[in-house]
């Protein structure tokens, strides 16, 4: 016979300690950890794949939704696989096996791993890829290029701040170099190496759209990825005297840095609930290029 009075009773609501959430639960932490309404219109964000009744015992982080990514989560029995480029971004019109998004779709429904995106609200939220990269570089009062429109003071696109003490162009780049992961293309500058530069704006990934931003808000540098020649060229001959200067780091390495930060914030949330849930970075590089040449290299 049950003997526990009635104001000692479990909630029902509460989870017991170790269970799982459910997919659903995991998107809705998700959601407040890297609202939707930060995504730019053009993205495509959110739960991808998988049902969200089913409970998530597993969580992968990666960049990018790539085969060998799916290949990695799936095999380790992973439930969720939480990526920062979306796996389809355009519309589409067919999921056939026979491509290789199609393909990955089939891996994902076939073992049972979900698929989220974080992708342009995962670089504008607080504690996203623009924080940290700001962070890990050391830049004081740190705010957004390009604030978001219907969000918080500290949302938004890139992010404009001061290095405690100003250093060369150089030594800001080598410093970079050693932050991000190591991949093919490594770091391209332009400006003088030993130009003193403080005032530091940044965006990970692509980011030439806010170069104009970054001359105006008086940057001494601008570190994104991607840089086109044509954009670069331009913004390097609008200003008299080169600055900001610019720096070109790979898009991958530059999102990269990311992963554990949002992996130990879902954790922790999800921990904060009750949940028992293992959550693993992908140590798999999915920068697209293999090798560069360069003179005397």
């Amino acid at each position: 016979m049950d003997t526990t009075p009635d104001d000692q009773a479990p909630d029902p609501a509460t989870p017991s300690a170790g269970s799982a959430p459910t997919l659903q639960q995991v998107v809705d932490l998700a959601e407040e950890l890297w609202p939707s309404g930060l995504a730019e219109p053009w993205d495509a964000v959110g739960l991808v794949a998988g049902r969200r009744e089913r409970p998530v015992r597993t969580v992968h982080f990666a960049v990018d939704p790539v085969r060998a990514v799916v290949e990695e989560a799936c095999d380790a029995g992973a439930d969720l696989l939480i990526t920062h480029h979306p796996l389809l971004l355009r519309g589409v019109h067919s999921v056939d096996a026979a491509g290789y998004k199609g393909e990955i779709v089939h891996r994902l429904i076939e073992s049972s791993c979900g698929l989220l995106t974080a992708h342009t609200n995962g670089d504008s939220a607080v504690g996203g890829v623009n924080d940290v990269l700001a962070g890990m570089l050391g830049l004081q009062d740190a705010t957004p290029l390009k604030p978001a429109e219907d969000g918080l003071p500290h949302e938004g696109l890139g992010r404009l701040g001061t290095l405690d003490v100003g250093t060369t162009l150089g030594e800001l780049a080598g410093r970079l170099f050693g932050l991000l992961p190591a991949v093919a293309g490594g770091v391209r500058v332009a400006g003088d190496r030993d130009g003193i530069v403080q005032r530091v704006a940044l965006c990970g990934g692509a980011g030439d759209s806010l170069l104009d931003v970054a001359r105006q808000a008086g940057a001494d540098v601008f570190i994104t990825a991607d840089l086109r020649h044509h954009p670069a060229s331009e913004a390097r001959e609008a200003v008299r005297d080169g600055r900001p200067y610019l720096i070109d780091v790979s898009h991958f390495a530059s999102e990269w840095l990311w992963l554990p930060t949002a992996a130990q914030a879902l954790q922790r949330a999800l921990a904060d609930r009750g949940y028992d849930v293992e959550v693993v970075v992908s140590g798999i590089t999915t920068d697209p290029w293999d090798f560069v040449l360069t003179p005397g290299g």
